[in-house]
């Protein structure tokens, strides 16, 4: 297989405090796919997009993007962390932060132009957000506020997207929107990686998985890969449980409907 167009791993190891976090993970994952990255609490997901992303130093590895070092793509790269490591205080509008993903297009009087806000206001009507433009973010509800991170992504115009758990603790709305836009962008043949726990919807919206579990239990197309056996090899003997749970939280979740945002 071919490394040009393609997120390539090799050897990834990381270490916090002399303890192993991530073990030898390697992986390749060809451009235009939606990719699940699954794995029991304390697997290391996060840590994976962290160490790709050169936010925490690896003890070892190699990360290339269609062939480059990070520096060389990271004006193509967006990252959406977890909400809960996010200052929601911090006194910034929903239209400010959306132009944030501009800053790597300005010129070199650094003030965004007509196109920058023209780009972020168009983001915010995709993600149905533009009437809260002027609202401060920490008035906005968990899925609103995932949404708008999302319109920052989408502003930014990135080929590859990193996203912790973009889907945790928001509105059945907010996700039905959030999902439909990442498969618009893979459509448009961006890269799109996602932290995810809910199960019960790999198959029914990805194109790709990566299994963890400290090391790599299996990585490629959800239909080659996403099997019984390796989800024992990655969550133990408990997946089973762990299967029925996520499916009856789904239901429960989508027996209370759309939540108005």
């Amino acid at each position: 297989m071919g490394k040009n167009n393609q997120v390539v791993v090799e050897q990834l190891t990381v270490n916090y405090d002399k303890t192993p976090v991530l073990w030898d993970i390697s992986f390749e994952v060809p451009q235009g796919q939606l990719v699940a990255i699954i794995g029991p609490n304390g697997a290391g997901k996060s840590t994976l997009i962290k160490a790709v992303l050169g936010l925490v130093e690896p003890l070892s590895g190699k990360v290339t993007f269609d062939g480059q070092k990070l520096l060389d793509v990271q004006k193509k790269i967006a990252y959406i962390p977890q909400k809960e490591t996010i200052d929601w205080d911090f006194p910034l509008t929903v239209e400010d932060l959306v132009l944030m993903g501009r800053y790597g297009r300005l010129g070199i009087f650094k003030r965004p132009r007509a196109a920058d806000k023209e780009a972020a206001l168009a983001s915010l009507e995709k993600v149905g957000m533009l009437p809260f433009k002027d609202r401060q973010i920490n008035q906005l509800s968990g899925g609103q506020k995932q949404r708008v991170f999302l319109a920052r992504a989408i502003a930014q115009d990135a080929d590859y997207y990193f996203l912790d758990e973009p889907f945790s603790g928001i509105d059945h709305t907010s996700e039905k929107v959030i999902m439909g836009l990442l498969k618009e962008l893979v459509a448009k043949g961006k890269t799109i990686f996602v932290v995810h726990h809910d199960l019960p919807d790999i198959e029914a919206h990805f194109d790709w998985v990566i299994m963890l579990n400290l090391r790599l239990s299996a990585s490629g197309p959800v239909k080659e890969v996403y099997n019984a056996d390796n989800l024992e090899l990655t969550y133990g003997r408990s997946y089973h449980l762990l299967d029925d749970v996520m499916k009856l939280s789904k239901k429960t979740k989508e027996g209370y409907g759309d939540t108005a945002t």
